[in-house]
């Protein structure tokens, strides 16, 4: 199933004109572990499918599904049995402003059964069934509604961590509108000053609270602190710039908006697993 992997990362070669790729696959080996800028969506249909993801292992039963978010290095032991393995091109859905409030819902690998939400877990068994009859069909029409299925899976995980937000928060619908209208400010700002110094007392006026109400809440909305996220930004910042071979690793850190090569050298490992050079060698090899 993998074609092309320099290291640990593997280049998705999606056919003309497609933006996914579907594998129905029976494969009964092992894949090491790698990682890509594709989002992957497995659900198996015959036996059960064991996923490694960092150092957690996910089993997973026939018709529950595993979303992992791009750029999560993952594995997989020799398992027989029949999976949709399911990838679909991350900077296509990351490039359109509109569907970037559903990116965030994708923070961590996502193990979708019934036991975490009946509902969710319909959705997205009947998804992913309807995306393989579609991708049978090999039409520019069909393409498109696997498109539009994709996203409306993607709207359905982040009105699902809306919802556990609720839950986290103790709020009604009118209070998560206005937390979602607040952070969506806030994480705009962040979007463009990352690669300045961002202060909480700067992102709390921003949103419009005080630094301490502003924290607390942050993090039980977004599942992580103010700085974890400020640090996912900038190591995404990095991963870009990084590709450049006339790019130094230094002056990536710097353009990223860390304040030293050690800070920048630590998040970057703790994020993606790898450091700043090695991650720079992977490309070039490719």
């Amino acid at each position: 199933m993998i074609k092309h992997l320099s290291g640990d990362y593997e280049t998705v070669e999606y056919e003309s004109k497609r933006t996914f790729l579907l594998h129905d696959n029976y494969d009964n080996e092992k894949y090491p572990v790698h990682w890509h800028n594709a989002i992957e969506i497995l659900m198996p249909l015959e036996n059960e499918y064991i996923v490694n993801v960092c150092d957690m292992e996910y089993r997973i039963p026939e018709y529950d599904i595993l979303i992992i978010p791009p750029a999560e290095l993952h594995g997989m032991p020799a398992v027989a049995g029949h999976r949709l393995i399911l990838q679909c091109d991350n900077s296509v859905l990351a490039d359109v402003p509109s569907v970037e409030p559903v990116m965030r819902g994708l923070t961590a690998p996502l193990l979708i059964n019934r036991n975490l939400d009946k509902s969710l877990h319909s959705i997205t068994k009947k998804t992913m069934l309807d995306i393989y009859k579609l991708n049978e069909r090999k039409s520019e029409l069909a393409d498109v509604k696997i498109y539009v299925a994709i996203i409306n899976l993607l709207i359905a995980v982040r009105e699902f961590r809306i919802e556990q937000a609720k839950i986290s928060l103790d709020c009604d619908d009118e209070r998560i509108d206005e937390y979602n209208e607040k952070f969506d400010m806030v994480m705009k700002y962040i979007d463009t000053n990352y690669m300045y110094d961002i202060s909480l007392e700067q992102l709390a006026d921003v949103a419009g609270y005080s630094k301490y109400h502003f924290s607390r809440i942050f993090k039980q909305y977004n599942s992580m602190s103010y700085l974890q996220y400020i640090n996912a930004r900038r190591t995404k910042a990095a991963e870009l710039l990084l590709l450049d071979p006339t790019i130094s690793v230094t002056e990536v850190a710097m353009r990223s908006g860390f304040k030293s090569l050690t800070t920048f050298n630590r998040i970057f490992k703790e994020i993606k697993h790898c450091t700043p050079t090695d991650f720079k060698k992977l490309y070039s090899s490719d």
